[in-house]
């Protein structure tokens, strides 16, 4: 959870410095912590404004009064980037102070003695969140007052409100929630897998693959999943279909595991004569399980031959029927080597793929 609401603060190119109050004799933050350069930490206190007063005071040491600070709950995780940014474009805009929140949309009741005492009037009603962002000094200054006035405020504004500060709201998001009871803990994590999801959306990755086999004995070649009658076969520990390996390598490096060689090594006999269609079922699988589709995929056969032109469409369909898109998705083409090198001078095929996935 910490980790989470660390994060956008993290990656806020303007923010400088993020200190994390621990408490005393932690035992889980050297496990947990962020890499970042811009991370400290100091002792927490007793009390919320015990705690954010230990942080400025850290913060002082690569800070000056005047600068700006944003104050956050870690027991927020679902904070987003987007409400950190307008917190700061409102610091400037010339703001005095800025508070995140959300205004009450739901009827208020007042509750005495178990029973409804009243409908409150909900007009001009904000829920507070964070992060609350004041000049460091200042609000410094304000915590230090309330705490000689023995006054506890529940959050920062409370504070530069007593000293006649009157921050401007900024609207968040309503899912920035405080993570008090167990069954927050539930709702933060619905939250963050759909924010998950929709940071996956739109998000590209391109693979390039690459395959070669030599020619054997035999009387065909397999290109595509489709059987083309030839002189010579080709050496492999399966069907030797170098079009489907070059693009389950390519969908594999898309997706950051690796290659074919190490989800279907040629050291299992299991693999012994595989049909390769195999394969690229097992991997459209894991695109699948990613949470990534198919945008498109090109294939270059690098041979002398067999010719492939009559072969390029039964090919396709293969492919796009394995991957579970549609065939226009699957571009195949073919070139020779103009008579050099070993695909020139005959001795072996090669082919090879490029693919671009989405997130979903």
């Amino acid at each position: 959870m910490l980790e989470c609401s660390l994060r956008p603060l993290l990656s806020e190119p303007r923010i400088e410095r993020v200190v994390v109050a621990l408490a005393p004799g932690d035992a889980h933050w050297g496990a947990h912590a962020p890499r970042s350069e811009k991370l400290l930490t100091t002792l927490g206190g007793a009390s919320r404004q015990d705690s954010v007063l230990a942080g400025l005071k850290k913060l002082r040491e690569h800070a000056s009064p005047e600068d700006w600070v944003l104050v956050h709950d870690a027991a927020r995780p679902c904070l987003e980037p987007a409400d950190v940014a307008a917190l700061i474009a409102a610091l400037e805009a010339g703001a005095s102070g800025a508070v995140l929140a959300a205004p009450v949309v739901d009827t208020v009741k007042r509750e005495r003695d178990g029973v409804i005492s009243e409908t409150v009037d909900r007009s001009g009603l904000w829920r507070a969140l964070t992060p609350q962002a004041f000049a460091l000094g200042e609000l410094e200054r304000a915590l230090e007052d309330a705490a000689r006035a023995n006054v506890g405020v529940t959050d920062e504004s409370q504070a530069m409100e007593r000293k006649g500060v009157r921050p401007v709201l900024v609207q968040g998001s309503p899912f920035n929630i405080k993570v008090t009871r167990a069954a927050d803990l539930q709702a933060a994590a619905r939250i963050l897998q759909s924010a998950e999801k929709r940071t996956m959306s739109g998000k590209m990755r391109i693979g390039q693959g690459f395959d070669v086999h030599t020619f054997g004995a035999g009387d065909h070649v397999v290109l595509g999943g489709v059987r083309i009658a030839h002189e010579r076969g080709v050496v492999a520990h399966s069907d030797g279909d170098v079009v489907i390996h070059a693009l389950c390598d390519a969908l594999l490096g898309a997706l950051g595991q690796g290659d074919i060689g190490r989800h279907f090594p040629d050291t299992d006999p299991r693999y012994r004569g595989a049909d390769s269609r195999l394969f690229l079922r097992t991997v459209a699988a894991m695109m699948r399980e990613a949470g990534y589709g198919l945008v498109n995929a090109d294939v270059t056969v690098l041979a002398e031959a067999p010719r492939i032109a009559a072969h390029r469409l039964a090919m396709a369909a293969n492919l796009a029927q394995d991957l579970g898109v549609a065939p226009e998705l699957i571009n195949i083409k073919a070139t020779t080597t103009e008579r050099m090198g070993f695909v020139g001078r005959g001795e072996g095929l090669a082919a090879q793929a490029a693919v671009l996935l989405e997130g979903a």
